[in-house]
Formats: structure tokens, C-alpha cells, sequence
């Protein structure tokens, strides 16, 4: 996997599973980046909250019932999230629409994706 090849402001694009190939620091501090991103539970919900959304977009307006969080404190946690590559944004009149970008997914599913023989106890 070459740094080189991945677009600086797309951490996970480059994304090879863990098990395949050593991350290279720079890698690992990217990555790292995003997985700080969904750590925090707000966000999490957030973004689980988005994708199981109908259409799998929601607007703030949709989401914060969900939470005892000022609407500036739930867009704040949905910038951290646009901000990591997770969220694609679009603004519409006054509300902002957010989308979970599937790139995002994918790479999170290639990363973790595949399991060494070794630790699932299958014969090579």
C-alpha cells in the first residue's frame, strides 16, 4: 500500500486490510484520525443514526430529537464527522443534509475486513 496513492484528504482511501501489510506510521496517524472521529458515542450515534436514516441522508433537524444536545453541539459533532471523510454535507435552503460517504464504509469493512488464518484457528 503506497502513501503516495492516497489523497491526503481521504485518510482511508488507501486502505488495505491490517492483516495483509504493516501500516506505515503516517498511515496509522491518518487512520488513527478517523477511528478518533467515531470513538466518541455522540458521533457514533450520529453516524449509525444517518445511515439507518430513511433515504440514509438526515438533517440536523431529523437527528436531534434523538439526543439532549443543543442543535450548535450536534452540528458540531456532525463537522468532526464531514471533517474525517465520514459525511458527505449538502446544504438545502437553511438545513444542511448529511449522507455517510459508502468510500468511507468500504474502506472502514477493507481495513478490518480480513482475518489471518492464524488467529481464527483455520489450517492454512
Amino acid at each position: 500500500m503506497s502513501m503516495s496513492a492516497c489523497a491526503p484528504d481521504d485518510p482511508l482511501a488507501c486502505c488495505t486490510p491490517l492483516a495483509r501489510e504493516p501500516l506505515s506510521l503516517e498511515q496509522a496517524t491518518s487512520v488513527a484520525a478517523v477511528l478518533k472521529a467515531v470513538a466518541d458515542p455522540v458521533r457514533l450515534r450520529l453516524l449509525s443514526l444517518v445511515l439507518a436514516h430513511e433515504g440514509g441522508e438526515a438533517c440536523v433537524c431529523d437527528l436531534q430529537p434523538a439526543f439532549d444536545l443543543s442543535q450548535p453541539t450536534i452540528s458540531h459533532h456532525l463537522k468532526v464527522l464531514h471533517d474525517a471523510g465520514l459525511l458527505h454535507r449538502e446544504k438545502r435552503g437553511v438545513w444542511v443534509y448529511y449522507r455517510v460517504r459508502p468510500e468511507a464504509m468500504q474502506a472502514f469493512l477493507t481495513l478490518f475486513g480480513a482475518v489471518p488464518d492464524s488467529l481464527t484457528g483455520t489450517p492454512a
